[in-house]
């Protein structure tokens, strides 16, 4: 890839088969750092079974508080071709699940659908994104994703600038989501109860943070009324840049008063979908990052 516009950054830059000179630091075949049964997303994609998660990576943001920050920013996976993705598609399946997530893959759109090329998954497929997305890019996407679950992270313009490095987070998150909802369409359910198309939207409560969360969930109210789930998470945990000492103001969890601050308007505005449990803020939901279905590979088994 000579010149990079898939992402928001749209930095041109040049990018190789396994390196990459660009904002996300990758090159062009996917980065994975596990691919296993998941049970901790919302119980319409996880199931009994398991959602088929996929985690890749790199990533178009710098979140400073990011549980992900292992793969998001320090990098560590093992590269895949296309037609490997493909087959750990295949192995998920067979492990039951019911569905593929594709977890932080902006980056990685023209594999991804190379991929699809060698093997469509038999169940389907989620977009399990940041927000912070091009309309071009997810158009590319577009009959190839069942499911978007994209984050609304911010609706303040001053913290998505000093948390994520994104300044321009909800002008390019508020366009890219209706582009979401546009090849989705409304929630529908299958007969088991699971999410078989439709577009989640879930946001992240942050500590000091109730009026930019009550923003992104009038916004959303405004935007899309019933035509999204909304899943409203208050497991934030201080991780990353955080757990090292910048931003004092992250440095905890949010309180019960924040939280149910935000709840109440989200009852208030009568928005579908989901509420996680406070109980939820631990580290013990963040999955290991040890390229379980992965590293096998490279033994050739």
């Amino acid at each position: 890839m000579q010149a990079c516009r898939i992402c928001p950054r749209s930095c041109g830059a040049r990018r190789e088969r396994e390196s990459g000179q660009g904002f996300c630091r990758m090159g062009v075949f996917p980065r994975v750092a596990r691919a296993a049964l998941h049970f901790w997303e919302e119980p319409c994609i996880s199931g009994t079974r398991g959602s088929g998660t996929v985690f890749f990576s790199g990533c178009s943001l710098r979140c400073a508080f990011c549980q992900n920050e292992e793969i998001s920013a320090r990098d560590f996976g093992k590269t895949v071709a296309p037609e490997e993705l493909a087959q750990i598609y295949r192995e998920l399946e067979e492990k039951g699940a019911h569905n593929i997530n594709l977890v932080n893959s902006t980056h990685f759109v023209p594999a991804i659908l190379e991929s699809f090329r060698h093997y469509r998954p038999k169940v389907p497929v989620v977009y399990n994104s940041s927000g912070y997305e091009t309309v071009e890019t997810l158009k590319l996407l577009e009959g190839s994703v069942d499911i978007y679950l994209p984050d609304l992270k911010y609706s303040d313009e001053e913290k998505a600038r000093r948390y994520s490095g994104a300044g321009d987070y909800f002008q390019t998150a508020s366009k890219a989501i209706p582009e979401m909802v546009r090849q989705t369409g409304r929630p529908v359910f299958g007969q088991d109860g699971m999410l078989v198309r439709g577009t989640v939207v879930r946001h992240l409560v942050l500590p000091l943070a109730t009026q930019n969360a009550i923003g992104a969930l009038r916004f959303l109210k405004e935007a899309f009324g019933d035509q999204i789930l909304v899943s409203l998470m208050g497991q934030y945990v201080p991780y990353g840049r955080v757990r090292l000492g910048e931003f004092p103001e992250l440095n905890r969890r949010i309180t019960r008063r924040e939280y149910e601050k935000v709840q109440d308007e989200l009852f208030r505005l009568e928005l579908n979908g989901f509420v996680q449990e406070l109980s939820s803020a631990k580290k013990d939901f963040i999955p290991s990052f040890d390229l379980t279905g992965v590293e096998r590979r490279e033994d050739g088994e």
